[in-house]
């Protein structure tokens, strides 16, 4: 027992119950701290601003600020297991995302990203959770009317040849009627009329190869003549062989059918992809774009001849937008894996990479993929 002596009296205690008491407002003081120290972090720790590029059927724009997809539905599982809340940032290509990652300006990169050595050196990534590749996107081409052979013959160049042969036809039919004008006593005297004869001998000439004036200077007549047949023969065959050689190509359904028909040919790529990198790589010509439908619009418009771009990317696109006459052809080459993208400080990787894990190991990772694609 512990006695205290105080002037009105005495108090008893035990030591035991002493040192319960002790132990209860200890324990009370410790809790309110903590508690109060929990909802202080909650309440100032911001939303994850997480970027997103659109490339449907992994990031689509549904609203304003609101995405759907594969990588938008995989994202938002993943955050809801390791209770974070985000607000997206949308950016006009894969590479602005990345920078931006690797700034530490944003703390996630939500869509299709192909890991690579030169990207894992910027930012961290997570394990992959698809796996994917390149194909080949091609016009299908029309059924040789009127209009196709016309942007055809535009397209190679040979309307410009065109306007230049209309133009030595009309100077021929002008200097023609002054020469005969002058040396020929039968020729019509009114202009148009003799402007009309000069006309038809020209083109009499140029589509059959026959001259239909009389010679009036003998042999050396005979060999004028002679070298306007030529021209005219030369005028004829070039006009026939390159209407025949764009009609041709108008009527079939197209010859890139793989990436070995790609040299020498325009490709288009989505800027700051990995496909654009690729087809530098390798030499080809190509034009970059923001997004497939700024690429199908150049390969309809005749700009480029292929699109070169991930394989599920372009295999949605001709699916879902069937009355587009493009087709995806060949194997799937250069594969390659996606995953979400994180600074390289940041503790975010790893946690999602786990979460990442534990949907794959349910089974929940591959429920997604037959949604969103099928069997594969």
């Amino acid at each position: 027992m512990l006695e205290i002596f105080y002037p009105q009296g005495q108090w008893r205690c035990s030591l035991r119950g002493l040192g319960l008491v002790i132990t209860l407002i200890v324990l009370a003081i410790s809790l309110c701290v903590v508690e109060q120290a929990s909802s202080q972090e909650t309440a100032v720790s911001p939303p994850l601003q997480v970027g997103v590029y659109v490339s449907p059927p992994f990031v689509a724009r549904i609203g304003e600020d609101t995405y759907s997809g594969m990588a938008v539905e995989l994202w938002t599982e993943v955050a809801r297991r390791i209770g974070v809340t985000f607000e997206y940032q949308e950016y006009e290509t894969a590479r602005e995302v990345l920078q931006n990652i690797s700034a530490g300006t944003l703390d996630a990169a939500v869509t299709n990203l192909t890991i690579t050595r030169d990207r894992a050196e910027a930012v961290a990534f997570t394990q992959p959770w698809y796996d994917g590749g390149l194909r080949i996107m091609v016009h299908t081409e029309g059924s040789g009317g009127f209009w196709d052979v016309f942007s055809g013959l535009e397209s190679a160049g040979h309307l410009r040849a065109y306007a230049w042969l209309a133009l030595v036809i009309l100077v021929a039919t002008v200097g023609l009627a002054l020469f005969d004008r002058k040396f020929d006593p039968e020729f019509p005297k009114r202009w148009r009329e003799g402007l009309a004869e000069s006309f038809h001998h020209v083109m009499s000439i140029a589509t059959s190869g026959r001259a239909s004036r009389k010679n009036l200077f003998g042999w050396v007549g005979r060999i004028w003549q002679s070298l306007w047949l030529v021209i005219g023969v030369a005028v004829i065959a070039y006009i026939t062989s390159s209407v025949t050689s764009v009609m041709t190509a108008v009527s079939l359904t197209g010859d890139i059918h793989s990436l070995a028909d790609l040299p020498g040919r325009t490709t288009a790529v989505f800027t700051g992809t990995v496909a654009e990198e690729y087809v530098r790589d390798l030499g080809l010509p190509s034009r970059s774009y923001p997004s497939i439908e700024a690429s199908v619009e150049a390969l309809e418009a005749g700009e480029v001849d292929a699109i070169i771009a991930d394989a599920p990317i372009l295999e949605h696109y001709a699916h879902t937008n069937a009355h587009e006459r493009v087709d995806v052809v060949g194997n799937i080459f250069h594969p390659d894996k996606y995953g979400f993208a994180f600074p390289h400080d940041s503790e975010l990787a790893h946690a999602v990479t786990l979460e990442i894990l534990a949907l794959q190991e349910a089974g929940v990772l591959e429920d997604m993929k037959q949604r969103y694609f099928g069997t594969q």
